[in-house]
């Protein structure tokens, strides 16, 4: 029950600095909002028994991670002008409508009777059983791989187009 309520709280917490990245103008504002979220999703991962991948959650994302966006942020100088042309009514309608079709999937993934990636069982004796059965790495691989393919590679193209833009804004004030 505790856990639940717990649960509740720190998702709670999640979106809405989630939602405060997204909707801020400073980028430095959105980079801090962007490690509270990061400290909810530990907080979320100690709440299931993950505690090596909270502590990493918050080495790797929230310490070295931000220090290298907020270092870029400061490097390529965005906070002090704003370019008209990302501020245009159509940038905001395709936001618009990314935010759309981000909702109606979803609505079909919440819908929908999907199974889940440790079968029936939730919690610590999920993980027990799969890592005593594929061992720790197939335990992760194995639905990442099979049931999770699409959102993998998916995660890999948005990280290329990530990247592919810091380039071009680096390059552009060169």
């Amino acid at each position: 029950m505790l856990t639940d309520i717990l649960f509740f709280f720190f998702a709670g917490i999640a979106i809405f600095c989630g939602i405060m990245v997204v909707t801020r103008r400073n980028p430095v504002a959105s980079a801090l909002w962007l490690i509270g979220t990061f400290f909810a999703l530990a907080a979320i991962y100690t709440l299931i028994g993950a505690f090596f991948i909270g502590v990493i959650q918050i080495l790797v994302y929230a310490g070295a991670i931000m220090v290298l966006f907020l270092f870029v942020i400061m490097l390529l100088n965005l906070g002090n002008d704003y370019q008209p042309d990302l501020r245009s009514r159509a940038w905001m309608i395709t936001a618009g409508g990314s935010g759309l079709v981000l909702l109606a999937i979803l609505g079909r993934v919440f819908a929908a009777d999907t199974t889940a990636p440790l079968g029936r069982l939730t919690g610590p004796e999920a993980v027990a059983t799969q890592v005593a059965e594929y061992g720790a790495v197939g335990a992760i691989a194995r639905p990442m791989y099979t049931d999770y393919m699409i959102v993998l590679q998916v995660t890999g193209l948005l990280l290329l187009v990530a990247v592919v833009g810091a380039v071009m804004l680096a390059k552009r004030r060169v």
